[in-house]
């Protein structure tokens, strides 16, 4: 089957009112797909999803160490957080280190999702930075590694030296050449794989040693982090966070935009990559969660589960009208 699947279905009444249709693979360590739906050869764009295979070059290069990089930095090198104090503070704090300002930054600037930041710019009359982008925790992973390779100031260019870094380790975790790249919303170039070769570079990722090559060396210290510091790759409230903190087992999750979504497990050393077909952020939410549960790293009748799968739509009034549920491909 080479065409989108139904994955997530929206229910009102006796019938289904809508449906989100997309793809997706699970890979094993060694890249071979356990299970797909949909066409696994689709070209996609990974978008947020992608960010830990971004932030390798931090690693492998030496300049997080040379930095003192944390595990904090480093889960917020995979981040696309809401921008809440216990972000921006410690991205703040980074920046400083490096002597370097909001400035220097070229990820623009936009308001943050979490509601009490929002409200303090508001109530002030200050207008966001670009250290509220939710990207802004990559960029400064960018500029460590623009540092230390002695690049210009310009770090986003697709052919300046950190993004020459970037597309070469996203081609080695996806084991293929990029057919092309987007722009993102952050400005940085983001590259195309096919659906495969994104689950393949996840499951490399859960295949990860402590004690294998470089790329081993920092896929494993960027899983731990995320895994470590859920709070701050997404933040409260958010499908990022909430699966992780409620998954029985070490689990690794990214979303991206254009709902995209991966999952790095790392006991069953298994990689997920889905992609919904219309860009809906709750189908790809409901499909993530229900492939959790279908692997029995989560329970589905753990409050995340049911907030995202089998999860009920309320009016205004607070009258229940419908339900957010998997479609029957992964109930």
């Amino acid at each position: 089957m080479t065409q989108a699947v139904p994955f997530t279905e929206i229910w009102r009444g006796p019938r289904a009112e809508s449906v989100h249709l997309g793809h997706a693979v699970i890979c094993d360590a060694g890249g071979a797909i356990v299970e797909a739906w949909g066409n696994p050869s689709e070209t996609i764009l990974p978008r947020s999803s992608c960010k830990m295979l971004q932030a390798l070059p931090l690693l492998t290069s030496g300049a997080a160490d040379a930095h003192g990089l944390t595990s904090e930095h480093l889960a917020l090198s995979c981040a696309s957080r809401n921008g809440a104090a216990i972000h921006t503070e410690r991205v703040n704090r980074w920046l400083s280190d490096l002597g370097l300002t909001d400035d220097d930054l070229r990820c623009g600037a936009h308001d943050p999702q979490d509601k009490e930041a929002h409200k303090a710019l508001l109530c002030s009359g200050t207008a966001p930075c670009q250290v509220h982008n939710n990207c802004s925790g990559k960029h400064a992973g960018f500029l460590t590694l623009n540092r230390h390779l002695g690049g210009s100031a310009e770090y986003v260019e697709p052919g300046h030296v950190v993004q020459k870094a970037v597309l070469e380790a996203f081609e080695e975790a996806t084991g293929e050449t990029s057919p092309y790249y987007g722009i993102d919303g952050c400005s940085a170039p983001n590259h195309a794989s096919s659906l495969h070769g994104m689950a393949r570079a996840m499951a490399r990722f859960a295949g990860a040693s402590e004690t294998g090559d470089a790329f081993d060396r920092a896929a494993v210290r960027l899983w731990q982090a995320m895994v470590a510091h859920p709070e701050l790759v997404a933040g409260e409230g958010r499908a990022c966070t909430e699966l992780m903190r409620a998954c029985s087992e070490p689990v690794a999750l990214k979303t991206g935009a254009e709902a995209f979504f991966i999952a790095i497990l790392l006991r069953r050393k298994l990689g997920v990559a889905l992609k919904i077909a219309d860009g809906g952020t709750r189908g790809a939410e409901c499909a993530i969660a229900s492939i959790l549960v279908r692997l029995g790293v989560l329970d589905p009748e753990h409050p995340a589960a049911h907030k995202y799968r089998n999860a009920p739509i309320v009016n205004w009034r607070g009258i229940e009208t419908g339900m957010i549920r998997p479609a029957a491909t992964l109930a």
